[in-house]
């Protein structure tokens, strides 16, 4: 497994999906009345994730592409 997630995008990554995990919980928000939409927010945020924590996204792959410096990490 090649990594392909550089470390802004990594970053990103895990803040936005932690924010998806627990917004379900701690926001009250209506939507969240339907447990479809707190599966939807949950499944994405473990995505986000786990491919931050990893540093490997499956679809950078399969379009060839990489966020991560050559040199750098």
């Amino acid at each position: 497994m090649k990594l392909n997630v550089g470390s802004a995008d990594r970053l990103i990554r895990l803040m936005l999906g932690v924010l998806l995990i627990l917004a379900p919980f701690v926001s009250g928000w209506a939507l969240f009345a339907n447990p479809l939409w707190i599966w939807i927010f949950l499944l994405a945020g473990v995505v986000l994730a786990v491919t931050g924590v990893l540093r490997f996204c499956p679809g950078y792959a399969i379009f060839g592409l990489s966020k991560r410096s050559a040199g750098k990490e």
